[in-house]
């Protein structure tokens, strides 16, 4: 499968190593604007500065869309018109309205489109779901991932703070493991947050937080700060509580809120009930490089076998309206009704 990657920021860079070593991959192209230093493994492959000419040039079978979120819906568009199937990281797109045109030109050109939600591919996150549910509702969340970066960290999050806020770019990925634990439709958010650094543009903030609810009953809250002033005190707190208990993971708080392989370790859970608790070790996880081999190749899997993705589509929809009302209610005070009866 011809394959171009778009983007070759972190993860960019980890989808273009995961198609090098992938059997039925063949990189046909790589794109970044500017000139940027890549693995050695990388070296070979044709270097393009401009999308649009190399898509029309490299007629790839599949584009890894791995840029800043402005261009997400543009590019994967583009991509499909031109027949081709694509990967998009998260957030699938900057507003909802351009989340809809991607995946209705998805549907109308009849092109997989897969969206970069990584934790689904990561086995302790999947068991942390079903532990949850197994307990049963309504929940109560409690999600957050600060993140305390200072020198190219912090360039990278400057750089996604001119298009992109904490809470809609690291949020999705966490309101989605709400939706996948609770399956209710979410009813309103109300967010606050506050610009913490004179470095970032005057309409942006950098530490954000929001409550959601859902439903059937189910609420949650969410936080998000990047910079050198963030705490690592409680960076990283995933509970999730239901009437007959709690979920938690146990090894989050390692101090090192900058560490990417961080942001996806669980280490171990802890399962409490009324009636004792339980731990449940989960020794040897994938790190960050090879959960990007596992996603690529549920992508390629996907297309090999023409596998349905439409309600992956339609989770990554709603896991990304979430966010950008919350975003939406913190630029403007308000709370937002996402639909239903609040």
């Amino acid at each position: 499968m011809r394959v171009l990657i778009a983007g070759l920021g972190n993860m960019g860079r980890s989808h273009a190593l995961a198609y090098h070593v992938h059997p039925d991959a063949e990189i046909v192209g790589l794109v970044n604007r500017s000139e940027v230093a890549v693995p050695e493994s990388l070296d070979a492959y044709p270097m393009h500065r401009d999308f649009h000419d190399a898509l029309r040039e490299t007629q790839p079978e599949l584009v890894v869309v791995a840029t800043y979120t402005d261009t997400h819906a543009d590019y994967a568009i583009a991509a499909m018109e031109a027949g081709a199937h694509v990967f998009v990281e998260k957030p699938l797109a900057m507003t909802a309205e351009d989340a809809a045109r991607v995946t209705r030109t998805a549907r109308q050109k009849k092109r997989k489109l897969g969206v970069g939600y990584i934790l689904r591919h990561h086995p302790s996150w999947q068991r942390l779901i079903a532990e949850a549910r197994d307990l049963g509702g309504p929940y109560v969340f409690r999600l957050n991932l600060n993140q305390q970066s200072d020198g190219p960290t912090w360039e990278t999050h400057k750089a996604l703070m001119e298009t992109t806020s904490p809470i809609v770019d690291c949020g999705v990925h966490y309101v989605d493991v709400m939706c996948q634990i609770t399956d209710a439709r979410p009813l309103r958010v109300h967010g606050i947050g506050l610009r913490l650094s004179d470095e970032i543009p005057p309409e942006m903030y950098n530490y954000g937080q929001f409550q959601v609810v859902f439903e059937d009953g189910s609420v949650g809250w969410y936080e998000a700060g990047w910079g050198p002033m963030m705490s690592e005190t409680a960076f990283f707190v995933k509970d999730v509580v239901s009437p007959k208990g709690a979920v938690s993971i146990t090894d989050g708080n390692t101090g090192a809120s900058d560490d990417i392989d961080g942001h996806t370790r669980v280490g171990g859970l802890l399962v409490h009930r009324p009636d004792g608790d339980r731990l449940i070790a989960l020794p040897d996880e994938p790190g960050h490089q090879a959960l990007c081999d596992a996603e690529q190749a549920w992508m390629i899997h996907a297309i090999k076998n023409d596998i349905n993705l439409d309600r992956h589509m339609q989770d990554a929809e709603q896991s990304l309206r979430i966010c950008l009302a919350a975003d939406e209610s913190i630029r403007t005070g308000n709370p937002i009704l996402l639909g239903g009866t609040p």
